[in-house]
């Protein structure tokens, strides 16, 4: 469990003065910073998206350093988002944790629990099962004062001021070292190293999620179009 220590270790931090000080750095930079800073406790939360192959090939490769990487079973990813996973644990040597629901280990034993596509009927109890319940054990199984996400503010509109540096709501540190990038920054970076990535993004989905609920995205439409397509809904719920 993450103790008051840890986050009020987080909660020391100032916050503006860290926003105004890293709003032009590298991603590079503001990791190299929260390495330093926060030795122990530091993780990386991964749906191995593009973004998110990105910033663990800047810490494994550039930095040397390896964070534990969180990892959500949903149960529900789509075969080439699994196997991305098992190539990127084996070519970083991945800390990986992959956290799931407990007691539930098929789709089917999914659906007899929850009953048939829990997602159409109940969407934020879907996304609590699947996905927050399970990232909270996480944070907390690993004492984590400070998680590093993949979100850029150019993705969603409720994005669009996110600060490099944030408290979540239990007051742990959120860094988020892609926030200035575009989607072409972490094209090019992926070009630039030979990053490995989900080849579905080549296949007209440029953000992944569960399989039942994503869909391709077309011509100029938003980068999360595809999600949870046919709603208001714009975020999972992990980050607000």
């Amino acid at each position: 469990m993450t103790t008051t220590a840890s986050l009020n270790s987080a909660v020391s931090f100032d916050l503006d003065q860290l926003n105004q000080q890293f709003e032009t750095a590298t991603t590079k930079e503001i990791l190299a910073w929260s390495i330093e800073n926060i030795p122990t406790g530091l993780v990386q939360t991964s749906a191995f998206n593009v973004d998110d192959l990105v910033i663990t090939h800047i810490l494994y490769t550039e930095l040397q350093h390896p964070v534990p990487v969180i990892f959500l079973d949903t149960l529900y990813h789509f075969p080439e988002t699994l196997e991305l996973v098992a190539k990127a644990k084996e070519i970083y040597n991945l800390d990986l944790k992959t956290y799931k629901m407990p007691n539930v280990d098929t789709r089917e034993a999914f659906t007899a629990k929850y009953g048939e596509a829990l997602w159409d009927s109940d969407i934020a109890q879907f996304h609590h099962i699947t996905k927050i319940e399970p990232l909270q054990r996480g944070l907390d199984e690993l004492n984590t004062i400070a998680w590093i996400t993949g979100r850029r503010r150019d993705q969603a509109v409720t994005r669009a001021n996110m600060p490099v540096f944030e408290l979540d709501s239990l007051g742990r540190l959120k860094v988020n070292p892609l926030a200035t990038w575009t989607r072409k920054d972490s094209w090019a970076y992926v070009a630039e190293h030979g990053v490995i990535y989900n080849p579905l993004h080549d296949q007209g989905y440029p953000s992944i999620g569960d399989e039942p609920i994503t869909t391709k995205v077309g011509e100029g439409e938003d980068e999360r179009a595809g999600r949870w397509r046919g709603t208001a809904k714009t975020e999972c719920g992990i980050h607000i």
